[in-house]
């Protein structure tokens, strides 16, 4: 079996580790064949957030010395080919929360026809939401067709989803605009979708790259877009809500004294220019907040029930990705090797955002 470490100080530093064959199952247990994964900013996020969000325990690596190592949680289906669970047939088909390796043996509990949780005890303290695997061959109308979309995107579009949702449910912070950095995200880009369908919402504008200005400009879904370099340009008498999925102190510190009194509400999500992580003076931290989306779904669960939130987030997953099919070109990958290849590009940020990455194992 083969894994991609890497280091948890110098996440562009990686390494493929054999880690040796598969031991037999015990009772209880299953091993799956990751069929393939998506590869995004989302993941390098996961890395920067590893210790404080236990991103790292997912998947502890292996080998003598996997001291200061990590794996990076991906997104991506997988096939069980060695079943000791009756429930859990070989055969069946899964999408959720994979290493990026060949296999991985996992023990299935609270099983249905449409999921199971991984029970492993390493994971017993992790989000639920995490350790939940879809049994998609259970799905009416299940096909393979819409898998690159579904690991790219869903996971990056629930997201996007629960944004709308605290934004609309907090009546916009009193806000009369939205400004969302790191515009050309694909987060931020479904977020604006939502926004865009939501006609109670107020104008959204995206702040990105000079080097993406087009791009986003050409997705037509923000009302407004400017550059970094271009903060100034945006009306400081308006009571603006900001979405930063940048991470980028200094940009979010120029904003908030840019705008001063009318920064309504700063919600802080992602981490895409995360080597600019720091803190700043300006940021105006009793105003602003960390957003965790597994939380706020949790939340949502236990008020709408399972069923609810799948109905309510499900049709518009669909919807933001069928958009999205408009302008995002697929990169496929040839398996480990081929992730090696562009994982530091994907640590710098050198991956244009209409580019989607897959890996095939």
């Amino acid at each position: 079996m083969t894994e991609f470490q890497i280091r948890k100080d110098n996440f562009a530093q990686h390494r493929l580790v054999d880690v040796g064959s598969d031991q037999n199952l015990t009772p209880g247990e299953i091993r799956v064949k990751i069929d393939r994964f998506g590869y995004s900013a989302n993941n390098i996020t996961y890395a920067v957030m590893g210790d404080r969000l236990a991103y790292w325990q997912f998947f502890p690596p292996h080998g003598s010395d996997a001291e200061g190592w990590g794996i990076l949680p991906v997104w991506g289906f997988a096939d069980v080919v060695d079943s000791n669970i009756a429930d859990v047939p070989v055969g069946d088909r899964l999408f959720g929360y994979f290493p990026p390796a060949d296999h991985l043996t996992m023990e299935p509990v609270h099983v249905t026809e449409r999921s199971f949780s991984d029970g492993a005890s390493h994971r017993a303290e992790l989000p639920s939401g995490y350790n939940l695997y879809r049994r998609v061959n259970a799905e009416p109308g299940y096909s393979r067709d819409g898998d690159n979309e579904r690991m790219l995107l869903f996971p990056l579009h629930v997201t996007s989803f629960c944004l709308w949702d605290v934004l609309q449910d907090n009546e916009w912070y009193g806000a009369e605009r939205v400004v969302i950095l790191s515009a050309s995200s694909k987060t931020s880009i479904g977020l604006a979708y939502a926004l865009e369908d939501d006609e109670n919402a107020p104008p959204v504008v995206g702040v990105t790259s000079s080097r993406n200005l087009g791009f986003v400009e050409g997705l037509g879904s923000y009302d407004d877009v400017c550059s970094y370099d271009d903060l100034t340009s945006l009306d400081p008498s308006i009571p603006t809500a900001i979405v930063d999925m940048s991470g980028n102190a200094e940009v979010l510190g120029a904003l908030h004294k840019h705008l001063g009194d009318n920064m309504r509400k700063c919600v802080n999500v992602g981490l895409t220019h995360w080597d600019g992580a720091r803190s700043d003076e300006n940021i105006i931290a009793e105003r602003s907040e960390f957003f965790f989306a597994p939380g706020h779904i949790a939340k949502r669960i236990k008020e709408w029930g399972p069923a609810g939130f799948d109905h309510k987030s499900g049709a518009f997953l669909i919807q933001a990705a069928t958009k999205s099919r408009a302008w995002m070109k697929l990169q496929r990958l040839d398996g480990l090797d081929g992730l090696a290849h562009v994982h530091a590009d994907m640590c710098a940020g050198n991956i244009a955002p209409d580019q989607g990455v897959i890996v095939e194992l």
